[in-house]
C-alpha cells in the first residue's frame, strides 16, 4: 500500500502549477533539527539539500534565503542582495506567524506572503535541490529552475565562503 503524503501548502501550489517534484520523507527529530541532518537520510542527496531561512532587514522587509543545508549565511552578502543596511534572522517566535510554517519545515513555496527570495548561486549548479515540502520530515526535490520561478526568486551570492 502507497503512503499517503499530506498536502501541504507548498504541494499544492506546485500541483497547481503542473511543477513536477519527488518526494522524500524522513522521521523528524525534536533534537536534530538542523539542515546537514536531512542530509544523514538520505545520502545521495546530501549535496542538493537545500534550507530555507528567513530573515528580517532594518526596514523590518522579510526575506527568504534557501542555500545549501551544510552552509552558513554571510549576513553582510544577505543585506547586500536585499537591499538592506543590514539584515538578521527572523525570531523564530515570528516565523509561523508570518509564513505559516514552523522552524523544520519551512518552505521557500506557499508562504502566507510572497516575500522576496533568494537562492544561492550555488543552486545552480544542480539540475534539482531538495527543499522543504511545508512539514517536518517532508521534503520535496524539485527542478531547480522551475522552483526558482515558482516564488519569483533570483540568485546570490549568500554564504560564507570557507577561507579567512
Amino acid at each position: 500500500m502507497k503512503h499517503k503524503i499530506p498536502k501541504t501548502n507548498a504541494l499544492r501550489i506546485l500541483d497547481k502549477q503542473k511543477i513536477h517534484y519527488d518526494i522524500h520523507t524522513y522521521e523528524w527529530n525534536e533534537d536534530k533539527h538542523i539542515g546537514a541532518e536531512v542530509g544523514n537520510h538520505f545520502p545521495e542527496l546530501a549535496d542538493r539539500i537545500f534550507k530555507t531561512i528567513v530573515l528580517k532587514g532594518k526596514s523590518k522587509e522579510l526575506f527568504v534565503c534557501v542555500i545549501q543545508s551544510e552552509k552558513h549565511l554571510d549576513l553582510k552578502k544577505v543585506a547586500k542582495a536585499c537591499g538592506e543596511k543590514n539584515i538578521d534572522l527572523l525570531p523564530l517566535s515570528e516565523l509561523e506567524k508570518n509564513t505559516g510554517y514552523i522552524r523544520g519545515g519551512c518552505s521557500p513555496v506557499g508562504m502566507k506572503k510572497k516575500y522576496k527570495t533568494f537562492f544561492d548561486t550555488e543552486a545552480k549548479m544542480f539540475d534539482k535541490i531538495v527543499v522543504s515540502a511545508g512539514k517536518r520530515g517532508l521534503q520535496m526535490e524539485v527542478k531547480t529552475e522551475e522552483l526558482i520561478k515558482v516564488v519569483d526568486g533570483k540568485l546570490a551570492e549568500l554564504v560564507m565562503t570557507e577561507e579567512k
